[in-house]
C-alpha cells in the first residue's frame, strides 16, 4: 500500500497551539469574557434547564440536547456546554476563530463540531437545534431582523434561543465605548458602533417578528469594586440577556 504524504505542518499547528492559550488565558486579552463568562453560563444553563426540565445539578444534564453556538469564538460557551453532555456545533464567521477553537477541544478531550459559516449558511444546510446560543452578535450584524430569523429556522419546535447584546443609551456609552475600549483598554477601538445597539423593547420586538416568542430578559451588571458580573431583574442599562420560544 502506498504511503499518504502527511501534509500537517507542526509549525503552523504550534501557532493555533499558542493562540489557542492566549484565548483561553483567563489574564490575557479575551480578560473581560473570561469575567463575563460565569455570569452568562448560568443564565443559559438556568434556561436550558427549566425548558427542558432538567436536572442542572446531574452529571450530564443535556445529553440529548443539540446546541448552536453562533460566533463561537474559542469555544468559551462550546466547551461548558459540551461538558454537560449536549452535542455542541460552534460556528463563527472568522476564520481563524476555528482552529483556535479545534485545537483547545481536542487539548481538553471534548468533541465539539466547529465550522467555519454564518446561521444563513446553517440554514440553507437544513440544520435543526434545540438551542440556539446567539451571545454578543446581533449588535455586529448588518440586517438584525434577518439574522434573528434565520435564528429562529435553525431552532426546533419548542426550541430555545438565548440571545445577549448591548442596550443604546448615553450610559452605554460611557461604559461599553469609551469605558471598555479608551480607559480600560479591555477591547480594541472601534470594536463597537453605539448606533448598532439595540434596546431591550427593540430587540423582543425584533425577536417577536423573527417568529419567536419573548419569555425572559435580564441584566448583566458590573461591580467595579468586586472586578465581578451579576444578574439584574431590573438594570438592563448596558449589557443584558434574553430568552426566547419558537411555538
Amino acid at each position: 500500500m502506498e504511503t499518504q504524504q502527511i501534509t500537517v505542518d507542526p509549525n503552523e499547528v504550534a501557532k493555533f497551539e499558542a493562540m489557542a492559550a492566549e484565548w483561553w488565558d483567563p489574564n490575557g486579552k479575551f480578560k473581560p469574557l473570561h469575567m463575563l463568562n460565569p455570569c452568562r453560563l448560568d443564565y443559559i444553563i438556568d434556561q436550558i434547564s427549566a425548558e427542558f426540565d432538567r436536572d442542572r445539578k446531574g452529571t450530564r444534564p443535556f445529553e440529548g440536547l443539540r446546541i448552536l453556538d453562533i460566533g463561537c469564538g474559542g469555544g468559551l460557551l462550546c466547551e461548558p456546554m459540551a461538558r454537560l453532555g449536549a452535542e455542541v456545533v460552534g460556528v463563527d464567521a472568522a476564520a481563524r476563530n476555528i482552529p483556535v477553537a479545534q485545537t483547545h477541544a481536542e487539548q481538553s478531550g471534548l468533541s465539539i463540531e466547529y465550522r467555519h459559516g454564518t446561521a444563513e449558511e446553517l440554514v440553507t444546510q437544513g440544520e435543526a437545534f434545540d438551542v440556539v446560543l446567539n451571545m454578543e452578535v446581533v449588535e455586529h450584524v448588518a440586517d438584525p431582523q434577518s439574522y434573528l430569523r434565520a435564528c429562529q429556522e435553525l431552532l426546533k419546535t419548542k426550541g430555545l434561543m438565548v440571545c445577549s447584546t448591548i442596550n443604546r443609551n448615553p450610559k452605554s456609552y460611557v461604559f461599553a465605548i469609551f469605558g471598555a475600549e479608551y480607559v480600560m483598554r479591555w477591547l480594541p477601538k472601534g470594536t463597537h458602533e453605539w448606533s448598532k445597539f439595540i434596546t431591550p423593547d427593540e430587540l423582543f420586538e425584533l425577536i417577536r417578528v423573527a417568529g419567536l416568542e419573548p419569555v425572559d430578559r435580564k441584566g448583566f451588571v458590573f461591580n467595579p469594586v468586586s472586578w465581578q458580573w451579576r444578574l439584574s431583574d431590573r438594570d438592563l442599562s448596558v449589557n443584558y440577556v434574553t430568552a426566547s420560544i419558537k411555538p
